[in-house]
């Protein structure tokens, strides 16, 4: 699950149209946030013993940060990175009650963005052109630069163009953005009322964590049922929480990503390690952008 909050500086106009595995993300998006630009708090939902590097910097430049999938035949992908060039990218699958094992690989989808010279929304047109290719998706990309930041959504599993996102709080899930899951209306509560609190950075952080980390499952819900059907009826009691938690498979990577009105950024990941619940790694980077 992500929560994510959005520039007072951002601008772009939304056009007609519509910001693993079945990882559950949300992101919320404010634009009151004093001098923070962006608040993103992540989930990242997988089976635990999918091989995976914990965050560090990549990339020809050493300028993008991010997990990486070590899976084979998806190795490089990625769910959620930032480059120093302001990049940013994050990734959920949409919740279906089956998947294409001939499809592309999903995590290329961020890990490409955040190499590519393309803005957001040109690089998601472009996607949109390809959705057909992967099984479902949604993914958020966006551009923080010096006068202006960017962020846009595309699914391909609804509207046929990306939109530009204005800012606000916006929640995501295995679902199309917004669609109104209770466990994911329940995170943007939680999160909202963080926010708020204009807490120091620090304190902000381990309190997202909380928020991140919350288990209570908000039953019933009809719409993930139909949405998922067969697939995720034997553990929807735990996957109708914020942070799912069963046997082999459920939240294993939380991640805060703060961005300041001066492009500080703060980037703090906390990972599960050898597949063990009680095995956890916390690890902050912290960096200024450049254009």
């Amino acid at each position: 699950m992500q929560i994510t909050a959005t520039p007072s500086k951002q601008t772009g106009a939304a056009p007609s149209g519509r910001v693993g595995d079945s990882p559950l993300t949300a992101e919320g998006v404010s634009a009151d946030l004093g001098v923070l630009s962006l608040i993103l708090a992540a989930n990242r939902d997988e089976v635990y013993n999918r091989p995976a590097k914990v965050a560090d910097f990549w990339g020809d430049s050493g300028d993008i940060l991010s997990g990486l999938d070590m899976e084979e035949g998806k190795k490089g992908g990625t769910w959620l990175g930032i480059s120093k060039k302001g990049k940013l990218a994050a990734l959920t699958n949409y919740l279906e009650p089956s998947s294409n094992a001939d499809a592309l690989g999903r995590g290329s989808l961020v890990s490409n963005f955040l190499m590519d010279n393309l803005d957001c929304f040109s690089y998601l047109k472009k996607i949109s052109a390809e959705g057909h290719l992967y099984n479902g998706f949604n993914l958020l990309a966006a551009d923080f630069k010096t006068k202006e930041d960017t962020m846009c959504y595309y699914g391909n599993r609804g509207a046929e163009v990306p939109t530009f996102l204005k800012p606000g709080i916006y929640g995501l899930s295995n679902s199309l953005l917004e669609t109104p899951w209770k466990k994911l209306q329940h995170g943007k509560q939680l999160f909202t009322a963080v926010v708020n609190q204009n807490l120091p950075s620090e304190s902000l952080v381990q309190q997202l964590l909380n928020v991140l980390n919350n288990q209570e499952p908000q039953l019933p819900d009809p719409a993930i049922e139909e949405q998922g059907k067969d697939f995720i009826h034997a553990i929807v009691n735990k996957y109708a929480a914020v942070c799912v938690r069963s046997p082999g498979y459920g939240t294993r990577t939380n991640t805060i990503i703060l961005i300041d009105a001066t492009g500080q950024v703060s980037f703090t990941e906390r990972t599960m390690l050898e597949s063990d619940i009680n095995q956890w790694k916390t690890s902050t980077f912290t960096f200024t952008l450049h254009e």
